[in-house]
């Protein structure tokens, strides 16, 4: 169409020219997956030697299986697959459709650590080497050190009550203790969690005076902190499989020792898929491209004001990604 004609369009309505895009200019009509556009879309012309696969919501909470080509960087050729849902049996059952010649070449696909992209990966690209996400297993301990803090914080509050309770028993006014910091103890505990997940060279000043109390009236809530960044070092410091296996294995000796629930969880995780976190230490593959992929669908989601049109969103992203 020439530019005096799409000019004589311009005293239309918005969604009159949105309905005339996409039903006349777009190329969405013709578009060969269209009719299965919200069950699955196959790119199988994108699919490479390294993948990454994850989950997105699209639409109302509805969740999304992604397939992306880390080579393609974000842009266009880098959207492989998005099959409706997460249950593995349903997703394999669409990435088949894909070449098998090309799915036998792919040599890696990073993930998290869910039982259903294990069984995804395996079944649909059998000669690839599966690596969970750096992040996923350091997000793990990280929780669980928050998982700590809040039971501290429930110890912290109970103990106030009870105090609050005898005090009043014995028609006395009960005053918290007021820290050295100005804070209480029950304020300490939440005003914490920020810290917690910060290294000590990004604490602020406050932080820092917060954190020498905190540790110091807490020293099993500092041991673990301090285990949450030995673990992040030995993915920074250590780029042989062989080493990294060692330092975990010492690293694993530290955080059983304790005996605490919380940690004893994240070891037994971390058993169930050993071998697949340490292949990260092969050629450091993460899975920060699908996260960013996701990020960029979230932020093209919202500027269609959210999913009406689920097809024709799909077809959209195919436009910009595949």
């Amino acid at each position: 169409m020439s530019i005096k004609s799409v000019a004589d369009f311009t005293h239309l309505k918005p969604n009159i020219l949105n309905d005339y895009y996409k039903n006349h200019l777009s190329g969405y009509p013709t578009w060969n997956q269209r009719g299965h556009a919200e069950e699955y879309v196959l790119y199988g012309y994108n699919l490479g030697e390294h993948l990454a696969i994850d989950e997105t919501s699209l639409s109302n909470g509805e969740l999304y299986t992604v397939l992306t080509n880390k080579d393609g960087h974000g842009r266009q050729g880098t959207l492989v697959a998005m099959v409706e849902g997460v249950r593995s049996e349903d997703v394999i059952r669409r990435l088949l459709r894909l070449p098998a010649g090309r799915r036998a070449k792919v040599r890696s696909v990073t993930m998290d650590m869910s039982n259903s992209m294990y069984k995804i990966v395996r079944r649909c690209f059998p000669n690839a080497q599966q690596i969970v996400d750096r992040f996923h297993v350091q997000k793990l301990m990280n929780d669980a050190v928050q998982d700590l803090r809040i039971r501290h914080r429930w110890e912290v509050m109970a103990q106030e009550n009870r105090l609050r309770q005898e005090y009043r028993e014995k028609g006395l006014r009960y005053e918290p203790e007021v820290l050295p910091n100005g804070d209480t103890m029950r304020q300490l505990m939440v005003r914490c969690s920020r810290l917690l997940v910060r290294k000590p060279n990004d604490w602020t000043p406050s932080q820092k005076e917060r954190a020498e109390i905190l540790f110091q009236r807490l020293p099993d809530l500092k041991e673990f902190y301090y285990l949450a960044l030995r673990l992040g070092k030995i993915y920074s410091d250590y780029d042989s499989k062989d080493v990294a296996r060692a330092k975990l294995a010492l690293w694993f000796n530290q955080v059983e020792a304790w005996h605490y629930e919380e940690f004893d969880t994240v070891i037994k995780t971390f058993s169930n898929h050993y071998e697949r976190i340490l292949n990260f230490f092969h050629e450091k593959r993460t899975n920060a491209s699908a996260e960013a992929f996701n990020c960029k669908l979230k932020s093209f989601r919202a500027e269609f004001r959210g999913v009406n049109d689920l097809s024709f969103y799909l077809y959209r992203v195919k436009q910009l990604f595949a």
